[in-house]
Parts: C-alpha cells; sequence; structure tokens
C-alpha cells in the first residue's frame, strides 16, 4: 500500500471511530423507537465456526404465527433465501431461530465481497410480510480455551455481523488475506514433509524458504492440486553452525507476490502451541549426523523448525 493510501486509510479508521458514538445515539433514540413495532428484534446474532450465522429474535406483538418462514439475504439485486423457524413459545411470544451457512466453497449462501442486507419474510397463504432484523448489541467476545473464528476454515473469508444506522441487521463479506496455512506435518526417522495451502493469493513457479540466525535457504515445492503445495525440509543443510540449537521459520515465495510465513490460524483455539503440540524426534538426514527436531507453532500461530545437536553419548535414530 502506498503512503498517501496508508495515510487516507488511518483517516477513513479515525473518523469511523470517532462517528461511532452519534451513530448509536441516532440508533437508540430515533430510529429503533421508529422501528420496533413492525422489526424483529434479534436476542441473539453470532457467526460461529467462522461462516455460519446464528440468530434467535423476538417478533413484534402484531406478528401472527405463518406458515412458512425464510431469511432473505440481498445486496443489490441479488438474492438469496435461507430457512428459518419461526415458533411460539410459553409465554406467546413469537420467536424465530435461523442459521445460515455462508460461502459457496462450503456449500453454502454464495455472498461475494460487500455488505448484504438480512431480513425475515413469512408467508401464510398468499400472504406474505417482511420483518427488518434489528440488531443493538453486536456480539461480544467470551473467555475460555476456545474464541469466535474470525475467517472461514474452508475459504478463509471473513464474515462479520454489522447494523446500518438504523439498527437493521447486515452481514458483511470480504475475501480471504494472503496467507500460507499449514494442513499436514509429517515426521519421518530420515525427514520432514509439510503440505499447506495459500489462500487470497495466485503464485506463479513459487518456492519455500527457511530462516534462521542469518541463514537463509530455497527449497523447491510440488503442487498437489486445489490450491495445496508440499515442501521437504532441508534438513541437511539445517544443523545448528553457532548455537546447540537453531529455530527455523518458513515462508512461501512467488515472484511479485509478497513472501508469507507458513502457519496455522485457521483455528478458534487462543493456544496453538499447545493444542496443537508435535513431538520431537531424533531424525538422521541423509549424510549428517542425526538431528534433534520439533516441529512446532509458535502462539502467534506461526510454524517453526527447532533444530538441535544430538549430545555425543545420546545419538540414536528412531
Amino acid at each position: 500500500m502506498m503512503p498517501r493510501r496508508r495515510h487516507l486509510a488511518a483517516v477513513r479508521r479515525r473518523l469511523t471511530t470517532r462517528a461511532a458514538p452519534l451513530r448509536s445515539w441516532l440508533m437508540r433514540r430515533f430510529f429503533v423507537p421508529l422501528r420496533s413495532r413492525r422489526a424483529a428484534r434479534l436476542a441473539y446474532a453470532a457467526v460461529l465456526d467462522g461462516q455460519t450465522v446464528n440468530l434467535h429474535a423476538v417478533l413484534p406483538d402484531s406478528a401472527r404465527l405463518p406458515e412458512k418462514a425464510e431469511l432473505v439475504i440481498r445486496r443489490g439485486r441479488r438474492r438469496y433465501e435461507s430457512p428459518a423457524r419461526v415458533y411460539e413459545d410459553r409465554e406467546g411470544r413469537l420467536l424465530m431461530d435461523a442459521a445460515v451457512l455462508l460461502g459457496a466453497e462450503a456449500g453454502g449462501v454464495p455472498v461475494d465481497d460487500g455488505r448484504w442486507k438480512v431480513v425475515l419474510s413469512t408467508r401464510t397463504g398468499r400472504k406474505s410480510t417482511r420483518f427488518p432484523l434489528l440488531l443493538l448489541e453486536p456480539p461480544k467476545p467470551y473467555g475460555g480455551p476456545t474464541m469466535p473464528m474470525s475467517v472461514s476454515p474452508v475459504s478463509g473469508r471473513r464474515y462479520r455481523l454489522g447494523r446500518t444506522v438504523t439498527g437493521h441487521l447486515r452481514v458483511v463479506s470480504s475475501r480471504a488475506r494472503p496467507s500460507a496455512e499449514v494442513v499436514k506435518v509429517k515426521l519421518f526417522h530420515t525427514g520432514l514433509i509439510v503440505d499447506f495451502r495459500v489462500l487470497g493469493a495466485e503464485a506463479v513457479e513459487p518456492w519455500t524458504e527457511f530462516i534462521a540466525s542469518g541463514r537463509r535457504i530455497q527449497q523447491p515445492v510440488t503442487e498437489l492440486g486445489d490450491g495445496m503445495w508440499r515442501t521437504v525440509v532441508p534438513l541437511e543443510q539445517m544443523t545448528p553452525e553457532r548455537r546447540a540449537t537453531e529455530h527455523w521459520d518458513v515462508t512461501f515465495c512467488a515472484p511479485g507476490m509478497r513472501s508469507m510465513r507458513l502457519g496455522r490460524r485457521l483455528h478458534d483455539v487462543r493456544n496453538p502451541l499447545r493444542v496443537f503440540a508435535m513431538t520431537q524426534a531424533s531424525v538422521a538426514p541423509r549424510g549428517q549426523s542425526p538431528l534433534l527436531v520439533h516441529p512446532r507453532y509458535t502462539p502467534a500461530g506461526n510454524f517453526r523448525v527447532t533444530c538441535s545437536r544430538m549430545p555425543e553419548a545420546g545419538r540414536r535414530s528412531t
């Protein structure tokens, strides 16, 4: 991004931040009271597993139990329908539950980049009624060992829930950020193989680079199809030279493309270092002395290979 573009993006972010309190005040004091009599109020709204919108709403008192209900998701002239369930609770209120899978790659609603409006449509006989969905409070993050997924684990696309100045729900969809996501790590007694996929970018004649303590090793990659690639870790060149242990980071590179660190980020785990822990093993690269090799993930989710010299008295391969 050019310096001028970065400056303009920073200005837009500051203006958006300053306008948020005024927007919230207008919504609560003016638009919500005006529209609450004919809108469904969302009691719960969240994007679960990075690609499924889950909604629970209370319909207005004027609503009647319909024969059929569905959510209408639209942007411009494009629109999609998804089933919804409307039912009556013990207190006589009408409630709505719905779960909408997003993304053509996952077999869901094929929303592309942009802001999509969401309304509830009900039908009884030939009569149909539409209810806007009021989102008074945006989803709040929760604690615990897991966290809400911000991206689809299938496509890497980002889906979040927003609201218009009138408080109506909308789904904001954006394309996947360029990333290299580790899929499988295979550790043998003679070597280490890493399979990964590339999202949000197209690479021509790529390679991987292994970097540690001023050392850099280029390694070819093999295309496996469907955005998948494989690299064989060059352990025979990764014996520590200056220290007993060296930590190697791995990047995916291609001409005209910004390099990307291999990692594992499409998950809902707060501590990938602990949850995705891998065992270390003694490996005997061809023509080299045995190494103690430990593939792992950093707290930020980046893939790293730690290589240590084997003690003279205890050298053996597994």
